[in-house]
């Protein structure tokens, strides 16, 4: 068992008969009254993300996870398949279960964590950062904008990023798989 003083992000928790994974949280001290933690969770089967707030010393039940890295193979409809780079076994998961789906290129190593009682992947920690290269996107025009403006732009997985004007088609772009934002564009 563990207290709301271990809830770190992805931590897998039990909470309401289901497995949830802590996707945010924040430590809240206020002046008058008793501390708590406000927590974003994910629900780990069915995808769904519920606000809930744990009163400090809250006791939680955490699920032990191992974690192996796996590489993307492909998608088949909802179905997206991945080969243990260790023992080259392969499982297909849901794509309510992936953080950034559309972000995934073929052939990318991941970080799956499964849960240590009954063996099932639980959830999918992308890299922190993807390459991809723009397949398609508007050109800017110049000297139409104040500052930071941005366009549209579709990269090679299918995703559409926001990026700024001077963005052309084939450009390899670095982005944030966190916030699904454009981070820079990478020099070849």
């Amino acid at each position: 068992m563990a207290t709301t003083s271990d809830i770190k992000k992805g931590l897998c928790i039990k909470y309401n008969s289901d497995i949830f994974k802590v996707i945010e949280f924040l430590h809240v001290k206020p002046g008058k009254g008793p501390a708590f933690v406000r927590t974003k969770l994910k629900s780990v089967t069915s995808g769904k993300v519920i606000d809930n707030t744990f009163s400090a010393g809250h006791k939680i039940e955490d699920v032990r996870v191992e974690t192996h890295k796996f590489q993307y193979l492909y998608a088949e409809g909802e179905d997206f398949h991945f080969m243990n780079t260790d023992d080259y076994n392969q499982i297909t998961l849901q794509k309510s279960v992936l953080d950034a789906p559309d972000l995934m290129k073929e052939g990318e190593v991941v970080t799956i964590l499964i849960n240590t009682e009954d063996s099932l992947p639980l959830s999918v920690e992308m890299p922190s950062h993807v390459i991809l290269e723009v397949t398609h996107t508007e050109p800017g025009v110049k000297g139409n904008t104040a500052t930071n403006a941005t366009k549209p732009a579709t990269v090679e997985t299918g995703a559409r990023i926001n990026v700024p004007l001077f963005i052309n088609e084939g450009d390899k772009i670095k982005i944030d798989t966190e916030k699904s934002a454009y981070t820079e564009r990478i020099k070849e």
